[in-house]
């Protein structure tokens, strides 16, 4: 067969059980991927009473964490490419999960350091192929909807951790590691991959079109049978296989112009949101309040994780993504700088709680919009490297956090930290592409029977 017409022949498809099944397995494997990316920063205020971990050192084991996230984005990007998004996502997500456990048994601050970069490594690889993958395997009309989904049900891996630090941390020398423990669960996610369908589009993109056909025959019977009867798709455009992206391509006037912009959007929002996340328990501790406290705080703020997630659902499909980005970027920015002029409880739990409702709603509509920039040909590419660049930005943002903290105080790092966002949200307004009229683009209808 010259040509499967993955593209159109998966928008046509209706919402049915395989779209509810693959949002439930792309899910697990974002629960534990944010359960586990803030383990460090719960168990960081322990360490500093138990090993006499400092603020620096707390700060250049997040920074070399996020050179892990370089990397494994990177990486990511390649084995998706060479052995398919479904294998991809099964190793990466294998791979966080048995560093999360190599890091129960760490010993001292180096060795635990060691094993947070290597997960680091795997969570941001996980990310990259799990946002390829949902871009892919959805039809166009309603993937941002279903990105937000996944990001709804995941995030809910971030509360569910804070909170059960908030229990086990204080309660002995030793149970701190019950939270890596938690994180490394993700191993898992092997005994559910088996539910996921390869990508077509990659398929077909690497000229294996009988293969793509035949899994694409599978998903229509599966939709006619569950939905009825299937309009026409679109005829397809013959294309020949893509040749390997290489780093080179994203060099191209057509490739680079997105790169730039996605990479800001992610070093803006990576500073930005682990600027908080990854430090908000230790500053707090420093400020005087008790670890115990300090954490739970926290905790009770990650709850509006999963609302921001849901409210990026209702908006994702319905307004031009750009947009959305802009207006949720600022009001992350005034919102978290409030939160650093406050020493109240009760606000800083009022508006940690906005910190992250609309940063993870961002997230969710970041994680729609960076893939559409791209073709197929390089969207795992430059969805990996924009997204590792930004990984690898908070490489200095802690170690910058950490430098205005001893020398100008508590409440200079939000301010640091809201100008981020503003600075993200300009560059997006001015030169962010527009994807909602692409989206909308519908298969042509059947056509009546001679």
């Amino acid at each position: 067969m010259s040509h499967s017409n993955a593209l159109n022949r998966l928008n046509r498809l209706p919402v049915f059980r395989f779209h509810r099944t693959t949002l439930l397995v792309v899910s697990f494997a974002y629960f534990f991927e944010f359960a586990d990316i803030n383990s460090f920063a719960t168990t960081a205020p322990k360490l500093i009473n138990l090993w006499g971990v400092t603020v620096n050192q707390v700060a250049y084991v997040t920074s070399l964490s996020f050179v892990g996230m370089f990397f494994g984005s990177i990486i990511a990007s390649g084995v998706a490419d060479r052995w398919g998004r479904k294998k991809a996502l099964t190793m990466t997500t294998v791979f966080f999960g048995v560093f999360s456990f190599a890091s129960v048994f760490s010993w001292d601050v180096l060795s635990l350091g060691v094993f947070r970069v290597l997960t680091s490594a795997g969570l941001s690889a996980m990310t990259v192929v799990a946002v390829i993958y949902v871009n892919e395997i959805y039809p166009a009309a309603f993937r941002g909807k279903y990105q937000a989904y996944a990001i709804v049900i995941g995030i809910c891996g971030t509360p569910v951790t804070n909170l059960i630090a908030s229990a086990v941390v204080p309660l002995n020398d030793w149970s701190w590691r019950l939270v890596y423990l938690w994180g490394s669960l993700g191993l898992l996610f092997v005994f559910f991959a088996r539910k996921l369908k390869e990508s077509p589009r990659w398929l077909e993109n690497r000229g294996e079109h009988a293969q793509a056909d035949a899994i694409l025959t599978e998903l229509e019977a599966q939709a006619t049978a569950e939905k009825g009867p299937l309009p026409e798709p679109a005829p397809p455009v013959d294309e020949p296989p893509a040749a390997k992206a290489t780093l080179r391509l994203l060099l191209q006037k057509k490739y680079l112009a997105p790169t730039l912009l996605l990479t800001v959007v992610w070093v803006t929002q990576t500073i930005g949101f682990f600027g908080y996340s990854s430090w908000a328990p230790t500053l707090l501790a420093k400020e005087g309040f008790s670890v115990e406290k300090s954490v739970f705080y926290v905790a009770l703020t990650t709850v509006g994780a999963p609302l921001g997630s849901f409210l990026a659902s209702l908006v994702t499909d319905r307004f031009e993504r750009k947009w959305c980005l802009v207006a949720f970027g600022t009001v992350i920015a005034f919102c978290g700088l409030l939160y650093g002029l406050t020493f109240d409880p009760v606000l800083i739990v009022v508006f940690g709680f906005l910190v992250n409702l609309f940063e993870r709603g961002y997230t969710a509509l970041g994680y729609a919009y960076s893939p559409e920039v791209f073709d197929t040909r390089s969207r795992s590419l430059g969805t990996g490297v924009s997204y590792g660049l930004g990984r690898l930005s908070n490489a200095a943002g802690p170690l910058i956090i950490a430098a205005l903290y001893n020398n100008t105080g508590y409440q200079s790092v939000f301010y640091f930290i809201a100008g981020t966002w503003i600075f993200g949200a300009v560059v997006l307004a001015i030169f962010g592409p527009r994807t909602r009229a692409a989206r909308l683009q519908q298969p042509q209808k059947p056509r009546a029977a001679a």
